[in-house]
This record gives C-alpha cells, structure tokens and sequence, in this order.
C-alpha cells in the first residue's frame, strides 16, 4: 500500500514523506507519461487529436467504432481522481481547483433534493400531505434534522437512494472520460459510502440488518464501475471538523446527531481502516493534513510526480484501466455510455431479510394515485399534454 502525504502546515509543506511497499518500491523518473498541470503544459504545443464525441446526442455504435477508436482520445490526463474527507473538509473546493488546474471536469456530489424536481421543474414536495409517511420526501436537511424518522427507516432509504446516485455519476463520469478523452474529478464516490453507513451503524442510526443489507446491494453492484486512478484523502481532526460545521453553520448540520464527535471519530476510523486500505490496492492514494487548507498547486505538483503506467497486468493496481485490445474499449465504452440502466439495475436486491426499509403495498397504492395527479408526472416528459406537449399522436420516444 503506497501513500503519498504532505502535511499542509506552511512551515513543513516543502517536504513529502512517501511511504512505499516492501515488496515494490515507487520510483518516480523524468519523462513519465504522467498527469500535467496548466504550469507544466505551458509552450508546449497541444496534442493533436479527435475531437470529443457528443455522446450525449449521438450513439457511439459499431459503424462509428471502426472509425472512431477509443484510445485515440486517451492521454495522460485522462484519468478519474477522487477527493474524500469528512464532512466540511473542503473536498468541493479542492476538486473544483484541480479540475480547473488539470483542465479536467469537475462532476459535483449529487443531491436527494434535486431528485424530488421533476423533469417539468415540479417539486413533488409539495404534495407531501397527501402521501403517507413512508411515501413522504426525505432530503438531505431532513437526514440532518432527523436521522430516526420512521425507526432510522426513511435514513437507511436515503442512504440507498445516494448511493444510486453515486453509481449513476460514476458511470456518467466514465463515459464522459472514454467519449471525450478529458479527465474527471469528483468529490466523493459510490466506493466510499459505506464508511458512512459504518459510522451509522456504530452509532445506532441504523440496524445491523439494514447494514448487511447495504453490503448486499453494494456487493452485487460495484463490481460493474472501474475504481478511480487517484483518490486524494483529505485528514481532518474531529474536533476541527467540527469547529468547520459550526462556522458554516448549514441548516440543521451543527445539531445533528450525524455530526457528533462519536460519529465524526467512527466515519474517520472506517475512511482510514476500511476504505482507505481497500482502494489502494486498486488506485494510487493522496493522504493529506488538511488540518490547515493548503495551496492546491501543492497537490498538483505531488499529482504530477505519480506514474500511472508503473505497473504491469499481473498488478492490482490500475487494473481496472487495462483492457485487452481496442474493441474491449470501444465495448466498455458503449456500455457505460449506453447501457447504464442495464448497469443500475445491479442495485436492485430484493430487500427480503431487511423489512425495515420496505414500503407496504397500501402505501404505494395510494402513493401511486397522488403521482398521477401530480403535474408532469402520469406520463414520461413530452407525453403531458397538461404540461403543454404537443403532437403526442406521432411521438414515438
């Protein structure tokens, strides 16, 4: 297990203290094909190559793999990196920088609230006194206010929720690196979330039941996702954490019981314990003191020291960015492009030991009628005629 660590103090941040295996030390030459910055790139010409495939508008099929290669797009800049930490330690802020120092995308965390707007811009909160309340909204302020409603139920339903939504990003974020060839940051993934349920469950938010559960549907979908090149941790001492929450003073964040020292010292421990150690054996690992933010630049350049290519295919390392031949990534390359709900469908378990988080049929029936009274929601958007859509008669997708 490697790990990279600068402390951010300004008084020590000139030295870097690498940590390598025993069995496989890491050595860092001159002229890697390693990630650039905007510093590094500077009089050099520009790469020549494709330009990025609208992938969004057009279908990448076996006609256009023919001509249109995947790796032709691919450089040393076209990675997948990850900044984790807990809460309030700056991991957006650092993300957006380095995807702007990279010329990188930078992919937000997605939210629970933004999914009760619907495609017509309709809050379905709105109708929440006509639903029973299991059927009820519960987003992010509510997990803060109250993470027992409904017996840790309604908190064990969003957990799972966002995972869903981290899959889905995550996949979103591969195609968007294998369509266009332009790296990807993003703070947070679908692999670190069961720190999160760790931390939970330690501190009775929700049962063990619920966290075997989370294992199972964690366990039969992950397998589909390529871990990240590069995860960059950012260690922030409890009681700074929580100094950072109460000066930000969110809505309902500083009061919760999801930002108590037992829970902040539990998500530490399961980061560094579980999470941390699993993933570096599968992705290069930045661990800073974050204790103090630090200059971002200083990140790039221990970024730009790491070799990506060091490794061969009989190491764990990068395995997941190793394909056979150029058709295995053109085929990669449509599936998580074209095929996600096929890949979403993996984190349909069927909750049988874990009734806790299952919704009764009576409940969902009359949830069911309050949506086909919502507006936007009977039908798929551009099929409501009540929401102005035209020509229906001839619509055929």
């Amino acid at each position: 297990m490697v790990f990279f660590s600068r402390v951010s103090s300004p008084k020590l941040c000139g030295s870097v203290v690498i940590i390598a295996r025993k069995q496989q030390q890491c050595v860092i030459t001159v002229g890697q094909r390693s990630i650039s910055g905007k510093v590094m790139r500077q009089g050099l010409p520009p790469v020549q190559k494709p330009a990025p495939f609208p992938y969004k508008e057009k279908r990448y099929n076996f006609l256009r793999a023919l001509l249109d290669p995947t790796t032709s797009r691919l450089d040393e800049n076209s990675k997948l990196i990850v900044v984790e930490g807990p809460p309030a330690a700056g991991k957006r802020a650092l993300a957006k920088e380095l995807a702007e120092e990279l010329d990188m995308a930078y992919f937000p965390s997605p939210n629970v609230a933004d999914c009760y707007i619907n495609k017509y811009g309709y809050d379905l909160r709105q109708v929440d006194h006509k639903l029973p309340e299991s059927c009820k909204s519960y987003d992010e302020n509510d997990f803060l206010k109250d993470p027992m409603r409904g017996n840790g139920s309604k908190a064990a339903r969003f957990q799972l929720t966002k995972l869903s939504l981290r899959y889905k990003l995550h996949l979103e974020a591969l195609a968007h690196i294998l369509n266009t060839g332009q790296g990807v940051v993003m703070d947070r993934s679908p692999f670190s979330d069961l720190a999160y349920m760790t931390a939970m469950t330690e501190t009775g938010v929700i049962s063990k039941n619920v966290y075997n559960f989370y294992h199972q549907v964690r366990n039969n979908a992950l397998f589909a996702l390529w871990r990240p090149h590069l995860v960059i941790y950012l260690d922030v001492p409890v009681d700074e954490t929580r100094r950072r929450i109460e000066a930000r003073n969110l809505p309902n964040e500083k009061d919760s019981m999801l930002t108590t020292p037992a829970y902040l010292q539990a998500l530490v421990d399961s980061y560094k314990k579980d999470y941390l150690k699993d993933i570096s054996t599968h992705a290069e690992v930045l661990v800073y003191d974050w204790s103090k933010v630090a200059d971002p630049e200083i990140v790039v350049e221990d970024i730009e020291r790491i070799d990506f290519d060091q490794y061969n295919v009989y190491d764990e390392k990068m395995k997941d960015w190793r394909r056979i031949n150029e058709w295995d990534w053109n085929n990669s390359r449509q599936e998580f492009t074209h095929s996600q709900h096929y890949l979403m469908a993996h984190l349909n378990v069927p909750p049988i030991h874990c009734n806790e988080i299952v919704i009764g049929a009576g409940d969902n029936k009359v949830r069911s009628g309050v949506m086909d009274e919502t507006p936007g929601c009977k039908f798929a958007k551009g099929f409501n005629p009540e929401m102005g859509d035209k020509g229906i008669l001839f619509k055929l997708s």
